[in-house]
């Protein structure tokens, strides 16, 4: 069966016909066209398709699409601002906490959840809102800097 799906994306409305057991990150890549979510383990264990779903964070793997009815769903592309990097994007960049960049957007928007709840997190809150998302590439402490670093910066 299918079900008409009306939502917000990145700020924008949107009503799409989309299959009942349609997963959240397929209708992202496949019906809207949003590749920055990544698919990772496939299994809600590793983050990397980690979304902003009324501005908390949530595994787009093991989400229905028609779950988000009504919803606001943000990826990292909606996160920026006029077309540039928003300060927590920029910061990624600028202190390396992007290695392959395969975890890179998942970290970002589990960071932009924390960042918006809590805008000077400490480090421990840094690494307690990242522990669902994992990186293969790193110890991590790049992208707790870029974290800090965005936080430091210019408000929010």
């Amino acid at each position: 069966m299918k079900s008409i799906l009306a939502l917000t994306v990145n700020g924008r409305r949107r009503e799409d016909l989309v299959p009942d057991g349609m997963l959240l990150l397929d209708y992202l890549r496949e019906v809207v066209g949003l590749t920055g979510t990544k698919q990772g383990c496939d299994g809600g264990e590793c983050g990397a398709c980690t979304v902003l779903v009324d501005d908390r964070p949530r595994l787009a793997c093991s989400t229905l699409a028609v779950q988000m009815q009504g919803r606001r769903v943000e990826t990292v592309e909606g996160l920026t601002r006029g077309g540039r990097m928003s300060v927590l994007q920029q910061a990624f960049h600028e202190k390396l906490g992007a290695q392959c960049g395969f975890c890179t957007p998942g970290m970002i928007t589990a960071a932009e959840a924390l960042l918006r709840g809590n805008p000077s997190p400490s480090r421990d809150e840094i690494k307690a809102a990242l522990a669902g998302n994992l990186c293969r590439c790193t110890g991590y402490v790049k992208i707790v800097e870029s974290v800090e670093a965005a936080a430091r910066g210019a408000a929010r």
